[in-house]
């Protein structure tokens, strides 16, 4: 089967070819600063924006995280979060990877992620797979992150193509709807009997 170098599939991955952060982590690295669970999710993701688009480092991240629960922001402690949260989100879907891959025999494959950049350079030491994939862009080293326009528009211009070659594929329909908004095609991911039809009808 010959592949549509003209139609491009850019993936989101986490929740849809990576899974959602593992159940527990929450808690882990709550009870290493030694607060709530609820007190150490919200300052986890509120902070979180400018670690996941490239404009801050993990140790500025982890240090105003552990500022807003009035805790020490030492260099042990940072380590320690810093490396339970890369392996609270490192898991992927065995069956999408599979998909995913065979993919490439019809059409050019995309990773469009949010994801700060130690996290990327930790998915791509443990899933060298994604070097096969046409183009990857994470957050944490194009300087923007998804649903802002600017993540979409480097993808097109990196793989010199135009909105329309691309259908986009998220689970969040927030993302979904910012990438048609640039021209894109869309689709928002539930299941992979779903996308199948959905790439099957659109290539």
């Amino acid at each position: 089967m010959s592949t549509d170098r003209s139609r491009i599939v850019l993936f989101d991955l986490f929740g849809v070819i990576a899974r959602h952060q593992r159940l527990g982590a929450m808690e882990k690295m709550a009870a290493r600063c030694h607060t709530s669970t609820d007190a150490f999710t919200t300052a986890y993701w509120t902070h979180r924006p400018p670690y996941d688009a490239g404009r801050q480092t993990a140790s500025a991240y982890w240090t105003d995280v552990l500022h807003t629960l009035s805790r020490a922001a030492d260099a042990d402690t940072i380590e320690e979060l810093r490396l339970t949260d890369i392996g609270s989100w490192s898991r992927v879907d065995d069956r999408m990877v599979t998909y995913v891959r065979d993919l490439r025999d019809r059409a050019r494959v995309a990773l469009l992620s949010n994801i700060p950049a130690d996290h990327a350079d930790a998915f791509l030491a443990a899933q060298p797979w994604l070097h096969d994939l046409d183009h990857l862009a994470f957050s944490g080293k194009i300087g923007a992150a998804k649903p802002d326009p600017a993540a979409f528009r480097h993808s097109v211009v990196a793989l010199q193509s135009a909105p329309a070659d691309f259908l986009f594929v998220d689970d969040r329909e927030e993302n979904v709807r910012a990438a048609q908004a640039v021209g894109m095609n869309g689709h928002v991911f539930q299941s992979q009997d779903g996308l199948a039809a959905a790439v099957d009808a659109w290539l």
